[in-house]
């Protein structure tokens, strides 16, 4: 007999944990009665191909399938019970609400000061008139531009 260590003994016991009766599998079971109930149901015939390659079904489709099922007169009320009870089991997961909007450029209001007091002394100054206009477009302006406000503003005081 092969010795088994702790770490292989623990991966056999968790198999073993998941499936108390591996030959009793309800999700099947009633995919298939419910598929009998109803052969043309495009929705049962996916959740059954997808059970059968993944080996499982997320939380909103086992209730996709215990809504069908409970429809269906045949299927026994124990079976259903335990399809609930696996629903319940199973985790629900949430979506985190989306973040606020941040606008791309946020508007510096010292620029904007600084732009109002130089058009109040010198209303016709070209350079200036150029950068308000790019300012109330909310296009950024760049560093050299900044400079060269700060410069009119130093000559203005």
């Amino acid at each position: 007999m092969p010795v088994l260590f702790s770490r292989e003994v623990n991966f056999i016991c968790f198999f073993m944990i998941q499936r108390l009766k591996p030959e009793v599998d309800i999700v099947s079971d009633l995919l298939n009665a419910v598929l009998t109930a109803k052969p043309d149901s495009s929705f049962i015939r996916s959740l059954q191909y997808q059970y059968q390659e993944r080996g499982g079904l997320s939380k909103k489709q086992l209730e996709g399938l215990y809504h069908k099922a409970v429809k269906v007169a045949d299927i026994p009320a124990n079976k259903l019970t335990t399809l609930e009870a696996i629903i319940k089991k199973k985790p629900t997961r949430y979506k985190s609400a989306l973040p606020q909007p941040s606008p791309l450029y946020s508007r510096d209001e010292n620029a904007g000061r600084m732009l109002d007091a130089i058009l109040e002394r010198f209303p016709q100054h070209k350079r200036v008139l150029f950068l308000k206009a790019k300012y109330d477009n909310n296009e950024p302006l760049t560093t050299i531009e900044l400079q060269e406000l700060q410069k009119f503003n130093k000559v203005l005081h």
